[in-house]
């Protein structure tokens, strides 16, 4: 098991109690996500956490299927599912990997990445599996924290707490680098977004060509 996981299987209680750092920015972009879900839509999203997004775009689309890394995060995101009071019977939630999902050879209308990039250790190679399993016409919606647009000055901080077990790993990458990645990989970006109170955050939708 690598770091990462670890960390967020020891911390995932307390990410669960951890409040929203900008509720308008989060609803805008639910708003801005349901404008892509369609009734008929088969939606993967990975790096779910506890699935708080998952349980609101899941009545939107025919079948959603929600996915971390950590067990515990996915424990916690079952209680969740549990006591919702909306009518979700089409939302799964398993713990796996994006190489474990990619072997499946599903394609996808709608893959979810949000704050989850910046996190794994390869984001070119995780957008280019992302491609690969979506259908013609799919659209990858990410949120991504660009540290090294915004606060590069953190990258030996980070690295140090990473080294001392009190952080994850984190990739420094920049909105520039990003968007050739999507653009490299042959996505075409339809919308792009910087919140103005949470400026490290770059809110992408881009869209394999049809």
């Amino acid at each position: 098991m690598s770091w990462s996981v670890t960390f967020w299987d020891r911390t995932a209680a307390r990410y669960a109690k951890r409040p929203i750092a900008d509720q308008e920015a989060y609803l805008r972009k639910l708003a801005l996500t349901q404008e892509f879900l369609r009734p008929e839509m088969d939606v993967l999203e990975f790096g779910c956490g506890t699935a708080s997004t998952a349980i609101i775009h899941a009545p939107k689309v025919r079948s959603y299927l929600a996915t971390d890394a950590s067990s515990n995060m996915i424990e916690i995101a079952r209680q969740r599912v549990a006591e919702s009071e909306q009518d979700i019977g089409n939302l799964r939630l398993e713990v796996a990997t994006l190489d474990e999902l990619q072997k499946r050879q599903q394609r996808y209308d709608a893959i979810l990445g949000l704050n989850i990039l910046h996190l794994l250790p390869d984001p070119d190679r995780a957008i280019r599996l992302v491609f690969q399993m979506l259908k013609p016409g799919g659209v990858f919606i990410s949120n991504t924290a660009c540290l090294q647009t915004t606060r590069r000055y953190l990258k030996p901080v980070v690295v140090l707490a990473r080294w001392l077990r009190l952080a994850p790993d984190v990739t420094f990458l920049s909105r520039e680098a990003l968007e050739q990645s999507l653009n490299d990989a042959g996505f075409q970006i339809q919308h792009r977004w910087v919140p103005e109170r949470s400026p490290d955050v770059y809110f992408l939708i881009a869209a394999r060509p049809g």
